[in-house]
C-alpha cells in the first residue's frame, strides 16, 4: 500500500514538472523573447555576411573572460533580488502569526462589562485585517478602496481616505482601543503591555516592507548589467560564427535565452509586492486573515474576571 502511494506521488511529480516545463504563465518568456530573437536576426545576419566572405569572426577564446564576469554579477543581481522577495515573505509571515496571536488576546482576555463591548470587540478584531489590507494598498501605491469598507465603519473609512499612511492610522486606532479597555479595567497593565508589543511588532512589519520599496537595487547598477548583457549577447555570433556558421543562430538563441531570462527574474522578484505571477501572493493572505477572524468571532470567548490579589488580601 506504502510502495503503491509513493509509486502514486512520483508519478504525479513527474507530470507536474513536464506541466511546468510547458507553462507559459509566471514565466519570462514573454519578457525576454523581443530581445531573445532580435539576438537570433542579429546571429542570422553575421552568418549571412559570414557566407558572402565578410570575415567578422573573433576568436572563441575572447568571450572567456567576459563570460566569467558576467555570470559572477548574473549571479549577484539574482541573490539580491532573492534576498528582498524573502524578506518580504518572512515579514507577512510574521503579520500573519501577529495578527493570529492579538486577536486570539483581545477576544479571550478583554472583559465584557455591557452589551456593546462584544460589537466593539468585533469591530477591533476586524481591524487588524484591515490593517493587512491597507498595508497591501499602500506597497502597491493604491489609494484605500471598497476592500477596506468591510472592516469598518463608513465614518472611518471616509477618515481613512484622507491620511497620508492608511495602515498606521489603523494602528492608532487599535492602541486607541487597548488604552480605552484598560482605563475600563477590561484588561490588566500586563495584558496591555503584552497586546502593543504585538502592535509594535505589526508596524515593524510595515516599516520592513516600506524599506524594501523604497531601497530598490541601484540604478546605476541595474543600467550597467544591461548594458553587459547586451553587449556580452551581441557579441556571441562574432565568436562562433567561424566554427558554427548556420548553427550561430540557434546557439545564440538558447544563450541569450539564459542570460536575459535569469535577468528578468532578478528583475520580477525584486519588488514582491505587485501583481505578477512571481510575486507574493498578498490577496490570498489577506483573504486568509479574514476567514481566521471571522473563525475566531463565532466562538464563545472564555473570558474570567480578573481579581487584584491585593485587594483579595485586604478581604
Amino acid at each position: 500500500m506504502m510502495k503503491g502511494s509513493l509509486d502514486n506521488q512520483h508519478h504525479q511529480d513527474n507530470r507536474e514538472w513536464f506541466r511546468l516545463l510547458y507553462q507559459w504563465r509566471g514565466s519570462v518568456i514573454r519578457g525576454i523573447l523581443p530581445r531573445v530573437l532580435l539576438c537570433a536576426g542579429f546571429s542570422l545576419g553575421i552568418t549571412v555576411l559570414y557566407n558572402f566572405g565578410i570575415n567578422l569572426a573573433l576568436p572563441l577564446e575572447s568571450g572567456l573572460v567576459p563570460s566569467i564576469v558576467l555570470g559572477l554579477l548574473l549571479v549577484f543581481r539574482t541573490n539580491t533580488a532573492y534576498e528582498r522577495f524573502w524578506e518580504g515573505r518572512k515579514l507577512w509571515g510574521t503579520l500573519i502569526n501577529t495578527v493570529r496571536n492579538l486577536a486570539r488576546m483581545i477576544w479571550v482576555t478583554v472583559q465584557e462589562h455591557e452589551v456593546e463591548d462584544r460589537s466593539e470587540k468585533i469591530a477591533n478584531l476586524r481591524l487588524l485585517v484591515a490593517f493587512a489590507v491597507a498595508t497591501k494598498l499602500h506597497l502597491r501605491s493604491e489609494k484605500v478602496n471598497e476592500e477596506l469598507a468591510y472592516f469598518m465603519p463608513i465614518s472611518w473609512y471616509k477618515q481613512l481616505e484622507t491620511m497620508h499612511n492608511p495602515p498606521l492610522e489603523i494602528a492608532f486606532w487599535i492602541g486607541d482601543y487597548f488604552q480605552q479597555q484598560y482605563e475600563r479595567s477590561c484588561i490588566t497593565a500586563y495584558q496591555l503591555t503584552a497586546m502593543f508589543r504585538l502592535l509594535d511588532i505589526m508596524v515593524d512589519v510595515l516599516g520592513g516592507c516600506e524599506r524594501i520599496i523604497k531601497t530598490p537595487i541601484p540604478l546605476a547598477y541595474s543600467i550597467h548589467l544591461k548594458q553587459l548583457v547586451f553587449i556580452y549577447c551581441f557579441t556571441l555570433p562574432f565568436q562562433f560564427v567561424d566554427e558554427l556558421q548556420w548553427g550561430t543562430a540557434p546557439i545564440v538563441s538558447l544563450i541569450s535565452f539564459t542570460v536575459f531570462g535569469i535577468e528578468e527574474i532578478g528583475v520580477e522578484i525584486e519588488d514582491p509586492f505587485g501583481y505578477d505571477p512571481n510575486d507574493l501572493p498578498l490577496d490570498q493572505i489577506c483573504h486568509t486573515m479574514k476567514i481566521n477572524i471571522e473563525d475566531l468571532i463565532t466562538l464563545a470567548p472564555c473570558v474570567r474576571q480578573w481579581k487584584n490579589p491585593r485587594t483579595e488580601l485586604e478581604k
